[in-house]
């Protein structure tokens, strides 16, 4: 007589235990709740009801429609601010070469190749170097100007990042550059402008858009913003106008993103006024370039360039 626990004839009746449909190696009695597959517990995440496999709950959240904010930019719970990071490591970068080509950190302007060509001279870009309209804006007159401007970058930036979203946020980081440009090629024709503040400032100008959006009060933002033009008009050296553009244009594009939907009548339909939010900000950021290209005929004719 056979003992039933051991050897096979005794097992012959049992049917095989399913396998996992992702690692058909692991045998399981589990299954998901949805699609009623087998799967071991690594291929398995706990849902409302008992468990779905990786792949359903996958499925369902494509299924799930994205959380937009008021500007229509995507909702997400660990969203870093990577556009404000990699504008910061840009203006870092571009002033450590400055500095090592002039070999000092505080009188990077004196020395370097790249400063010279780069930095905002309205002359030189009449005579064709178009470089520095934004190139400029990546430059900075030693280290505490740096220091000072990407501080400001670091707490303004990150939040009105995560608001407008990242493509659009660099834009009007971009649109905020040339309007300070403009500014400069429009009232300072003799000075020699470079740094972040006009960005900086375009960012302070969005920001109170954005809380004007919310219904909050920008009276925080605009506090700064009065103070630091304030200073602007009382420390010699700094360029006002350059200033001045920069918050002029960076608060237009914003209100053009998040107002322009809502003017134009597409503010129910989301889709839409995504679209017509981006063709408000394109608008706004082609006014100064319309400007400097003016600007530049203007100072040709009269010099008979």
């Amino acid at each position: 007589m056979t003992n039933p626990g051991w050897g096979g004839a005794a097992n012959e009746g049992i049917p095989p235990q399913p396998r996992c449909v992702r690692h058909p190696d692991r045998p399981t009695a589990l299954s998901c709740n949805r699609c009623r597959r087998a799967a071991c517990p690594e291929c398995l995440r706990e849902a409302a009801v008992g468990y779905q496999c990786v792949d359903c709950v996958a499925a369902g959240q494509r299924d799930v429609r994205p959380v937009r904010n008021v500007a229509g930019a995507v909702t997400a719970q660990r969203q870093v601010p990577l556009v404000t990071y990699i504008l910061m490591a840009a203006n870092v970068g571009i002033f450590l070469i400055t500095a090592a080509q002039s070999r000092s950190l505080m009188q990077n302007y004196s020395g370097s190749t790249l400063f010279q060509d780069w930095a905002l001279y309205p002359p030189a870009v009449v005579d064709g170097q178009l470089v520095r309209i934004v190139g400029s804006g990546f430059l900075h007159f030693g280290l505490i100007h740096i220091a000072v401007n990407m501080f400001a970058l670091w707490i303004i930036g990150r939040d009105t990042e995560l608001i407008l979203g990242r493509a659009r946020y660099f834009v009007v980081y971009l649109a905020s550059i040339l309007g300070g440009s403009a500014a400069v090629m429009l009232l300072q024709l003799g000075a020699v402008t470079a740094g972040a503040s006009g960005a900086v400032f375009g960012l302070m100008g969005a920001q109170a858009i954005i809380l004007l959006r919310l219904r909050r009060s920008p009276a925080p933002v605009i506090s700064v913003i009065a103070i630091n033009v304030f200073i602007s008009i009382t420390i010699p050296g700094i360029s006002l106008w350059g200033h001045l553009g920069g918050l002029v244009t960076g608060a237009a594009a914003t209100a053009g993103i998040l107002y322009g939907p809502q003017l134009l009548g597409s503010g129910n339909n989301r889709e839409k006024a995504v679209t017509v939010g981006w063709v408000c900000l394109g608008v706004v950021a082609l006014v100064p370039l319309a400007v400097i290209a003016v600007r530049i005929l203007q100072l040709r004719a009269s010099i008979g360039y």
